[in-house]
């Protein structure tokens, strides 16, 4: 038997009362336009008198004008209790999308401390993990622009699970897409861990810091008083601790040299840097190269003079500049293209390698290796730090992650010795033995396992002892070793360095090497991940 069941009644509203498509378009720009204003003008005032921009303003000064296409702006979190139910700004505190950035896509995710002091809840780690899940779908690099004060206490272990999926996300992207971070504001607890996963972090002196505890736990813990920028600000971790890679006085500088750094970065890790036509002749002699670097290799001078001879227009962009500056590394182009530099600095500790010197230059090298970008090592080096703080302090593990990581490196690499390389340190700054595709040397290098004098020393000990004319002996001695192992041309004759060339052409001969390495292809042995020392 079939039973009909009656349709309820369905009131049907006048076409004249419906909101027509235009009234309905007028609220949505009312609403778009609620999103972008954000929570008013006081609390803008008041982000503008703690010397702090907008995060309107911050995504201005990072894009291309008209080129920012928001993703979810009228997100709203779902959290109730402690008042959360009552206050739902669209955003949630966050304003994430893609742009263009001297014309190429990059994706970013900006906190707005101006809504929940920019605290991560649910609905706004949603929108970050959205935005990098893009960027890496994209192949385009992801910039965040962090001002918040980490979990949203109110809304618990959700997030918490929030920031975890950033983390396995800021992971699974290394080595894919190019990660910056930009520290405008308080980044502290287990939030400060995102920024350490990523590839470069920027930071502003005075506004922002980071820490895992902050200065009130370690009062209470420790009996320690210290100041928010004493403990974590710009200057601790761009000179102390080496978490931040740049520090500035102001936020437009500081976005301005973002742009910057991206225009010598590829996209992803399938891309070459893009290439920026120079009018500097590739090769153009550097006769001023003659007067720069002292013969004698106990005399010190600034290495970044050379490397400003050597690159296009004498412009590079130094990477932990005041961070181990006993060793640069550079970004810079050679003939318009991207190539990185690691050198000794011979003017910070005579140049010699010591354990932060080696973790930032093998992570520089590891970093470059990901993104296609060639290697050139300049060789300035009297060896390893000697001392039982070094020793103590693992200085074995840590060389050995610079070794490692040219080791580990497939981009093209060429090595330049413009005087000393002693012992390990030859060996460990990419020497032709561990895989460097090309080796140079100036006519004034000295590769030994060590100094004349000290190995004199050691060979000659009881003869000079047992001399009653010490000395004499020891001066003859240290000059035979140097005339029969430190002769300029000794590695040369035996194939570790391939030439040694006139100072003068060095921009020239960096360049044709360069050229011809472009299209180098070299595989590593299938694995799933190699160990590295850690």
């Amino acid at each position: 038997m079939t039973v009909l069941i009656e349709s309820p009644q369905v009131t049907e509203v006048p076409q004249a009362l419906r909101p027509s498509l235009r009234t309905r378009t007028a609220e949505l720009d009312s609403v778009h336009e609620l999103a972008r204003g954000g929570p008013g003008s006081q609390a803008t005032e008041r982000q503008h008198a703690k010397g702090k921009l907008t995060v309107r303003e911050r995504i201005d000064l990072l894009f291309d004008p008209g080129s920012f296409t928001e993703v979810e702006p009228l997100r709203r979190h779902r959290a109730t209790g402690f008042g959360l139910e009552d206050k739902r700004p669209y955003t949630d505190g966050v304003v994430a999308g893609w742009g263009t950035v001297d014309g190429r896509t990059v994706f970013a995710y900006a906190h707005d401390f101006r809504i929940f002091g920019g605290a991560l809840g649910e609905a706004h780690a949603e929108k970050i993990h959205k935005v990098m899940d893009l960027a890496e779908s994209a192949g385009a690099p992801l910039v965040s622009l962090n001002d918040g004060a980490g979990a949203r206490i109110q809304e618990g272990v959700t997030a918490l699970a929030g920031y975890g999926g950033i983390f396995r996300r800021n992971t699974r992207a290394s080595g894919v897409i190019p990660q910056i971070s930009v520290m405008l504001g308080p980044c502290a607890g287990g939030a400060a861990y995102s920024p350490a996963l990523t590839d470069f972090v920027f930071m502003v002196r005075e506004t922002s810091q980071m820490f895992i505890t902050g200065p009130d736990v370690v009062q209470a813990v420790t009996g320690e008083k210290i100041s928010q920028n004493g403990l974590g600000g710009a200057d601790v971790h761009a000179t102390v601790s080496g978490v931040a890679h740049f520090a500035y006085d102001d936020e437009e500088s500081c976005i301005a040299d973002v742009r910057h750094l991206l225009s010598l970065l590829p996209s992803n890790n399938r891309e070459v840097p893009p290439y920026e036509p120079t009018g500097d002749p590739a090769d153009r002699l550097c006769e001023s190269l003659l007067d720069l670097v002292p013969a004698d290799p106990t005399h010190s001078y600034d290495m970044r003079a050379v490397i400003s001879e050597l690159v296009d227009d004498g412009e590079h962009f130094e990477v932990h500049e005041q961070w181990a500056t006993n060793i640069i590394c550079t970004l810079a182009r050679i003939d318009g293209h991207t190539v990185a530099l690691v050198a000794n600095q011979p003017s910070a500790m005579a140049g010699v390698l010591d354990i932060n010197a080696s973790e930032k230059a093998a992570r520089f090298v590891q970093l470059c290796d990901a993104f296609n970008i060639p290697i050139v090592t300049l060789l300035d080096v009297p060896g390893f730090l000697p001392g039982k703080d070094q020793e103590h302090g693992g200085i074995i593990r840590h060389g050995a992650k610079l070794l490692y990581a040219y080791c580990n490196a497939t981009v093209p690499r060429v090595q330049l010795i413009l005087r000393k390389a002693y012992g390990g340190a030859y060996i460990v700054m990419d020497s032709r033995s561990i895989g460097a595709d090309l080796s140079f040397a100036w006519p004034a290098n000295e590769i030994a396992v060590m100094g004349a004098e000290g190995a004199a020393g050691v060979i000659f000990r009881r003869e000079i002892a047992a001399s009653d004319r010490p000395e004499s002996v020891r001066a003859q001695r240290i000059e035979e070793y140097r005339q029969e192992l430190m002769h300029p041309y000794y590695a040369a004759e035996r194939g570790l360095v391939d030439d040694v060339i006139d100072p003068r052409s060095t921009r020239s001969v960096l360049a044709r090497s360069l050229a011809m390495l472009r299209t180098k292809h070299a595989d590593l042995p299938h694995r799933k991940h190699g160990n590295p020392p850690q």
